[in-house]
């Protein structure tokens, strides 16, 4: 709920959004009930059938390390739950610059390493070695800082970053 919160109250009916890394398009159908004219993204095919199957109506499309729109196509990209996958983050975000128009808005949301955490993680051995193991589907880690580091290094300026309930929200806007 926090997530979509966040999203909805950000994207205003009309406007072009992707939802990048969209998975079962959970929020693909939010967005399309919202009023957004929405694409849904990811890189799992069977995902995307599902999602198809669950939404039909609503377009989902199959991408790879380059996104497969023109540049810039959308309002909003929404990346929930996503950077932290990816193994070229920055490559990723660059994308999302280029399809993004000028003054089009990146909104995410990423797990939050706060400092109890990385404490909590740096006392336990067990609980760190299960939090990184190299297995995990998650290849980034990000703190407040190195989030709105990452984002600016992009050219995607300087974003406002929130954090709740363990989850780091961020919007920031192209030039």
């Amino acid at each position: 709920m926090l997530r979509r919160d966040f999203l909805l109250d950000r994207v205003v009916p009309g406007e072009a959004v992707l939802d990048l890394g969209c998975g079962l398009g959970e929020f693909t159908a939010a967005l399309a009930e919202h009023g957004a004219l929405v694409t849904g993204c990811d890189v799992a095919e069977t995902a995307l059938a599902l999602a198809r199957g669950r939404h039909p109506g609503i377009e989902f499309v199959l991408s790879g390390e380059e996104l497969p729109f023109a540049e810039e196509s959308f309002d909003v990209v929404w990346a929930g739950e996503v950077l932290e996958h990816v193994q070229d983050g920055l490559g990723l975000l660059e994308e999302v610059r280029r399809v993004l128009r000028p003054g089009g808005r990146l909104l995410l949301s990423t797990p939050d390493h706060g400092p109890l955490r990385r404490l909590w993680l740096g006392l336990s051995a067990p609980a760190f070695e299960r939090h990184f193991d190299p297995r995990s589907d998650h290849v980034r880690f990000f703190t407040a800082r190195t989030l709105g580091g990452t984002l600016e290094a992009a050219d995607l300026g300087k974003p406002q970053i929130a954090r709740r309930a363990g989850t780091m929200l961020a919007c920031t806007s192209r030039s």
